[in-house]
């Protein structure tokens, strides 16, 4: 019987996990980044909040929103055609970055963590494929891997388990401080006391992400990834672009989905024996 830490704090993985995980993180950066991409040619006008935090001003702001977006969607296809470390690395930087710039232009926390997804998945990805030891790799293909280590695997799924966490944590959290536009969205939808669907929602977020967290069960993460499909509809404004743009956080709780082991396949955290794809 595995001692009660062993279970909980390291859940069993899926040994088949290896080539659609990667493929899931694969089109779930490309998706983030071409979506928010696409916010930048379209010049959205609440990005001028953000480019106030670098002390650049509107007229400038609108000028420099095309480019920036440019940037960001030809990086997303490169994941697709071309991968390489280096662009990857970029991406875990930038989506830290960009997530950063809501709280300090004065939005919630919340916020930032809620887009955890952005950053989180492009990190699983990397984590996944491994590092290598020479400035070259950077620039290489990267590949997926003929064999990858439980080890290196238990760090991908504790890097999506945190991913996953803070993203339901910060739409949660978003739910209780009643943010705009969720209540918008509960409103069109026909409930009449918006702010007690916030508050169910975000009790429930909370309590799901610290589950995934200490103990993820694949019943749960699947529920939640069909949750978060179908809610990123309900944006009012730019819905395409914007439920492409969350595609880290759809990413996110698929590859976890994945990478948890079914209950008739377990690889435990204490063995050391080697994944092949």
């Amino acid at each position: 019987m595995m001692p009660l830490k062993a279970t909980i704090f390291k859940p069993a993985l899926n040994t088949d996990a290896v080539k659609p995980v990667y493929v899931i993180l694969q089109c779930a950066v490309a998706m983030c980044f071409i979506g928010h991409g696409a916010f930048g040619i379209i010049t959205k006008p609440i990005w001028c909040n953000y480019f106030a935090v670098a002390g650049i001003g509107k007229a400038m702001a609108y000028k420099l929103m095309p480019v920036v977006g440019m940037v960001d969607i030809l990086m997303g296809i490169s994941i697709l055609i071309y991968p390489t470390r280096a662009v990857t690395l970029w991406l875990v930087i930038w989506g830290l970055i960009t997530a950063s710039m809501r709280p300090l232009s004065g939005e919630p926390f919340a916020e930032m963590i809620e887009r955890a997804g952005n950053y989180g998945a492009p990190l699983a990805l990397l984590l996944l494929c491994g590092f290598e030891p020479s400035f070259k790799s950077l620039f290489t293909k990267m590949k997926q891997s003929a064999s990858v280590s439980v080890d290196r695997l238990k760090l991908v799924q504790l890097a999506l388990r945190i991913a996953a966490f803070l993203l339901l944590t910060g739409h949660g959290w978003l739910n209780l401080l009643h943010k705009k536009g969720l209540m918008g969205q509960y409103n069109s939808l026909g409930f009449r006391q918006a702010e007690n669907v916030a508050l169910v929602n975000g009790i429930v977020e909370i309590a799901a992400a610290v589950f995934i967290l200490v103990k993820p069960n694949r019943t749960l993460l699947l529920v939640f990834f069909i949750w978060k499909v179908a809610t990123e509809l309900l944006y009012p404004q730019y819905a395409a672009f914007e439920w492409i743009e969350r595609g880290g956080s759809y990413g996110v709780l698929l590859a976890l989905w994945f990478i948890c082991a079914p209950h008739t396949k377990t690889v435990h955290g204490a063995q050391k024996s080697v994944i092949t794809s």
